[in-house]
């Protein structure tokens, strides 16, 4: 088996999909969870007004809808947040991809006093950051926050993780890539967008151009741009196809490279990192 097919495996993608089927997947999913641990009430997410947390949003509030239908309650809820670090400069998206959810509840929070204290202290004890990791400080405290929100309402944290993000590792360890559930695994970028389209998101939501937006020295740095390869090659590979050897050799990288991101703490027994 080559190792394009072992990560086709590992990460469940299809290469071809049902919106619909899928939508109901994940969907059922949700609920399930729900079933199967009654001392959760809903959801929550932050919201960045981007693709992928749009689309979560979404699938979230319509599983707590039917979950409060089918039993006659106003128990469910999902929880979106806003994370800004001081001003987000596409806010209006944030906007947008509210009004698409409808969430049940809306919290804000600045991220930005918290990270620039923890910097703060860092740099107190001798330890600057750069750019990028605190980017990762970023990531890291808005997770921390959804954390501190699901606690007081006995919710789930909810993740956005997808195939063509978990390939390459494009997630920060412990931020963005700490989660209880991850509802869209297995889908990859593209599929994400056709279910998207098919709940009927206004189109500049699912076809704008991806953004960890972390980085001060880069804002709104596209995510290809970052990774050095699109997010065509990406699926294209997540999906058994032919691209090009050096797409196939990046692609490859990152996901060696990221391995410890995929997994929980390493013990004295694994030994898939040697």
């Amino acid at each position: 088996m080559s190792l394009q097919q072992q990560i086709i495996k590992e990460l469940k993608v299809k290469p071809q999909i049902d919106p619909q089927e899928e939508i109901r997947t994940s969907i059922d999913f949700m609920k399930e969870y729900m079933e199967a641990h009654p001392f959760f009430n809903g959801f929550v997410l932050g919201i960045s007004g981007g693709q992928d947390s749009t689309l979560v949003g979404k699938l979230a509030q319509m599983a707590a809808d039917e979950l409060n239908k089918e039993r006659g309650l106003d128990q469910y809820k999902f929880i979106a947040v806003r994370l800004p670090y001081g001003v987000q400069k596409d806010a209006p998206d944030v906007d947008d991809a509210l009004a698409f959810i409808n969430p049940s509840v809306t919290y804000a929070v600045d991220i930005k006093p918290a990270v620039d204290a923890s910097v703060a202290s860092l740099e107190k004890a001798g330890v600057k950051l750069s750019d990028f990791t605190k980017g990762n400080e970023k990531a890291r405290e808005r997770m921390k926050v959804q954390y501190s929100i699901a606690a007081m309402n006995n919710c789930a944290v909810l993740g956005t993780d997808h195939a063509a993000e978990a390939v390459t590792g494009f997630f920060t360890k412990y931020g963005d890539g700490a989660a209880d559930l991850v509802p869209i695994f297995r889908l990859n970028k593209r599929q994400g967008r056709r279910l998207l389209k098919e709940l009927g998101c206004p189109e500049h939501l699912y076809n704008k151009i991806p953004t960890a937006d972390l980085e001060e020295e880069r804002p709104l740095l596209p995510d290809e741009v970052a990774l050095g390869v699109s997010y065509e090659d990406i699926d294209d590979y997540l999906e058994g196809k032919r691209v090009s050897p050096q797409a196939k050799n990046t692609i490859e990288t990152l996901y060696r490279k990221s391995m410890h991101k995929r997994r929980l703490p390493v013990n004295v027994f694994d030994d898939f990192w040697k």
